[in-house]
């Protein structure tokens, strides 16, 4: 047993984890995802050598700071649970690579995010988002931002993040799309394919209907986890 390296335990009800689950230290991959944690197990933290976290679908509203000690991980699903802020001690993963936290109920990120110099993908759909977070402006390194089903009204420009290659903003409140640098791909309302509202003496125009084209609506797919 000690030399088990995945262990999927997903949709089992479960709400504690016995303390021999750290004698699997080469243990690299666990899924804990649909079951019934009001709190991160202390014992997951013991694992050192984890490099993908499933944690998605419980009932986290925190994450404990001994998570700060998995510092090989690269992979954090945190998604369908019920944090209303993004725990700080995320900010200390420095190998994370991908952060998955869809579907909670955030209003901000805290600006220790940027101190993830690795990350590259960031899921941030269905949350409570009413500006886009300042703090990712500062990440120039991110390749994916998904911020699809959130409350922002207003986009600033991305065109100055080098390694953007999709920004994904669909069903937001928006006035306008972000602007992104040639080559970035944009899933939203007025992105390449729908044009933005035209501009005249200062006001916003509204397209009507017929001169929309009718295309069917972006399909989003997230990215297999990776591989350790």
């Amino acid at each position: 047993m000690e030399e088990l390296v995945k262990l999927y335990l997903s949709d089992n009800n479960l709400n504690h984890l016995p303390p021999e689950l750290e004698q699997l230290q080469n243990l690299q991959i666990l899924a804990l995802d649909f079951n019934n944690f009001k709190a991160l197990p202390l014992v997951v933290c013991t694992l050192k050598q984890l490099c993908i976290l499933y944690l998605g679908n419980n009932k986290l509203c925190s994450l404990p700071l001994e998570l700060r000690l998995l510092q090989n991980l690269k992979t954090l699903w945190i998604e369908s649970n019920c944090l209303q802020y993004l725990p700080e001690v995320v900010c200390e993963l420095s190998l994370l690579k991908t952060l998955h936290a869809g579907s909670n109920a955030l209003r901000c990120l805290p600006p220790q995010l940027q101190c993830l110099q690795e990350l590259r993908t960031i899921w941030l759909s269905g949350n409570l988002l009413s500006e886009f977070p300042p703090v990712l402006l500062d990440m120039p390194f991110l390749e994916v931002i998904d911020v699809d089903r959130n409350s922002i009204r207003f986009f600033p420009s991305l065109a100055h993040l080098p390694g953007l290659k999709l920004v994904i903003y669909d069903h937001n409140p928006c006035r306008n799309a972000p602007k992104v640098a040639k080559g970035v791909r944009r899933v939203g309302r007025w992105s390449e394919e729908t044009p933005e509202p035209r501009k005249r003496s200062g006001a916003v125009i509204e397209i009507t209907l017929d001169d929309k084209p009718l295309l069917p609506p972006a399909a989003k797919t997230e990215p297999e986890a990776e591989p350790c």
